[in-house]
């Protein structure tokens, strides 16, 4: 998987007051935990945080904060509803002894006998929730949708992969092809 370089500042926990002077400045307050970590409080600038969270691909996260380094992973963001800038992103720390846990992008190969029948192909789902060893973790995992046939679907719980885990709902589908008035019944 991947690596991405985050630099940030540490900080002190503060009111209301004291979180808007950051953001007003084009900061993100962050937070990291996990692995037995105290919570470490930290601002990233705004710009450089939008590589990680304004991308469908999957980050290991290195953290640089004043000078001491962390790897994590991306947990939870909060958007403002409106102007939907982000507010609050909580990191999850990692190692390469553990397990972890995300969410990776499914990338969908070949051509369905369904849609050259003439339905319609629908992917439902863009990403995966797995859990792998950091050595392990892919860029994405790759789904093959050319037996797929009309009405039928692949469910996260027909998929396996060497060295990952799939911990998605078993009946989540992935993607289905739909009967359309065009198409052959085969």
């Amino acid at each position: 998987m991947k690596h991405i370089e985050l630099n940030g500042q540490l900080r002190q926990a503060g009111n209301k007051a004291v979180i808007k002077a950051f953001r007003a400045q084009g900061l993100v307050p962050c937070n990291l935990y996990g692995l037995g970590l105290e919570n470490v409080l930290f601002t990233v600038d705004a710009k450089q945080l939008k590589t990680v969270t304004d991308t469908p691909c999957a980050y290991i996260v290195d953290l640089n904060l004043d000078g001491k380094k962390y790897t994590a992973v991306l947990h939870e963001l909060q958007f403002h509803p409106v102007t939907d800038e982000c507010l609050h992103v909580d990191f999850l720390a990692v190692n390469e002894e553990k397990p972890i846990a995300i969410d990776v992008p499914i990338k969908i190969t070949g051509h369905s006998k369904g849609v050259q029948l003439g339905g319609k192909f629908v992917q439902n789902s863009r990403t995966l929730r797995i859990s792998a060893l950091m050595a392990n973790l892919p860029d994405d995992v790759t789904v093959d949708v050319t037996p797929l046939g009309i009405g039928e679907c692949i469910k996260a719980g027909d998929l396996s992969f060497a060295n990952l885990q799939i911990l998605s709902d078993k009946n989540m589908i992935i993607c289905t092809v739909r009967a359309t008035r065009n198409s052959s019944a085969a």
